[in-house]
């Protein structure tokens, strides 16, 4: 299968600008500023079906047609946060195709009427930046950016930004507070960003390996990129593969391949480490709940893991084999929430305080059957009751890793600390 997005293991040196436009580089851009009105451009990203790949799904088109249409200043935002726990898709794109994430962003821009493009980088990035910062500093050289882009009306400048590397701004609205010099947190909507963002101003905000997709749909029709995929989930998808698994790595699919094939298949996977038995499965890194081998067969797509509790969220793929403990995995994953809340809400700020310090409690021996309880009721109040979704994923480590593995748990408060799960067992009820 050739690579839409990771093409640079296709072709060499693709993140030069001299090689990206010798491959069909920038001329999606071309076309879309002699062929189309913004509106036009909207519309072809609507009826491609084209999410958002950072992990809500959002239809991008529709997104973008939230934006005033009234002059004035407009923003577009790459989120490039890249915080969630074994995701390194949209490292991979900044550092090996970099002017794919340039050329969608501009195309955005243009549809929504923005003249200012910014890169928004975790700061753990700085190291890989430099990749999209020669690249861009190419197009200006180029007039690839900057006024009157291959001599048309439309003039755009792109600006990279580093964060300081916290696990919030990957929250639009934490994001475009961190991009203004404020405090990394996320704020109460109404407004939303694309009528109040950054600066106060109409304001995109759309992941990496969403911006990478837009130049193929411009350049090859909405037809051609419906015929990838799904109906519901069309396109390509990269996935993160990680723990246990012979091969880990970045994996560009077709969406609707099934997890078993990602993580089983010879191209891919490979199988598990040692040929253990596969026990468990995180898809999200640790913002969704687990599943176990009967999700092995569900598509990867954005409703595949619905019947079994969970999302493809960002497609961050991590495997566990028979040995990992689970209650071990819930309180590491808990652990990092609880670092990881920027404090401002009450039922995150205290419950993952909480559930933080009553895993390390059962975990290490100390547990009782009544901070069970008190566990899942203390994940049932933080749910739905947050300014962002940081508490809902904060509650996914305990909510998942107990209704498959209770009897986990409740080995480590009976003293039993060596059994494993052999059945899952329901949880109680909120």
């Amino acid at each position: 299968m050739a690579h839409l997005l990771l093409r640079h293991r296709d072709i060499k040196d693709i993140h030069k600008l001299e090689v990206y436009q010798a491959n069909g580089g920038y001329e999606a851009l071309k076309k879309v500023l002699a062929e189309y009105k913004p509106g036009e451009v909207i519309d072809i990203v609507k009826a491609a079906g084209l999410r958002g790949r950072g992990g809500a799904g959002f239809p991008t088109g529709l997104k973008w047609s939230f934006i005033p249409k009234a002059p004035g200043d407009k923003y577009i935002v790459v989120n490039s946060d890249e915080s969630e726990m074994g995701t390194f898709k949209d490292r991979a794109l900044l550092e090996h195709n970099p002017h794919q994430v340039i050329e969608g962003a501009m195309i955005a821009a243009y549809a929504v009427g923005a003249q200012t493009v910014f890169n928004y980088m975790r700061g753990e990035f700085m190291g890989i930046g430099r990749h999209i910062e020669e690249a861009v500093r190419d197009c200006y050289e180029a007039g690839i950016l900057g006024d009157n882009i291959f001599g048309s009306d439309f003039s755009c400048r792109m600006i990279n930004y580093f964060g300081a590397g916290a696990y919030i701004c990957g929250e639009e609205t934490a994001l475009l507070n961190s991009l203004m010099g404020e405090l990394g947190q996320p704020w109460s909507r109404p407004p939303f960003p694309a009528v109040e963002g950054l600066y106060h101003k109409p304001t995109v905000v759309n992941n990496t390996e969403t911006m990478a997709n837009v130049p193929m749909i411009l350049l090859n029709g909405v037809d051609w990129y419906r015929s990838l995929g799904t109906e519901q989930s069309p396109g390509h998808k990269i996935m993160c593969l990680s723990g246990h698994v012979k091969n880990p790595g970045t994996y560009e699919v077709n969406m609707g391949m099934l997890y078993r094939d990602l993580i089983y298949g010879e191209e891919y996977g490979g199988g598990l480490l040692n040929d253990k038995k596969f026990k468990a499965l995180l898809p999200i890194g640790g913002s969704g709940p687990v599943v176990v081998a009967d999700a092995l067969d569900a598509p990867i797509t954005y409703e595949g893991l619905k019947p079994f509790g969970s999302d493809m969220g960002s497609g961050s793929v991590v495997v566990m084999d028979e040995t990992v403990d689970m209650v071990w995995v819930a309180m590491k994953l808990s652990h990092f929430f609880k670092h990881e809340s920027c404090g401002k809400c009450t039922p995150c700020r205290e419950g993952t305080f909480w559930m933080d310090k009553l895993l390390h409690r059962i975990y290490h021996g100390h547990g009782t059957e009544k901070d069970l309880e008190v566990l899942q009721s203390v994940a049932g109040q933080i749910g739905g009751k947050t300014l962002c979704a940081l508490g809902d994923f904060a509650t996914s480590p305990v909510k998942g890793t107990y209704r498959h593995f209770a009897n986990e748990y409740k080995a480590k408060v009976s003293g039993k600390k060596g059994e494993k799960a052999k059945t899952a067992v329901p949880a109680p009820t909120d």
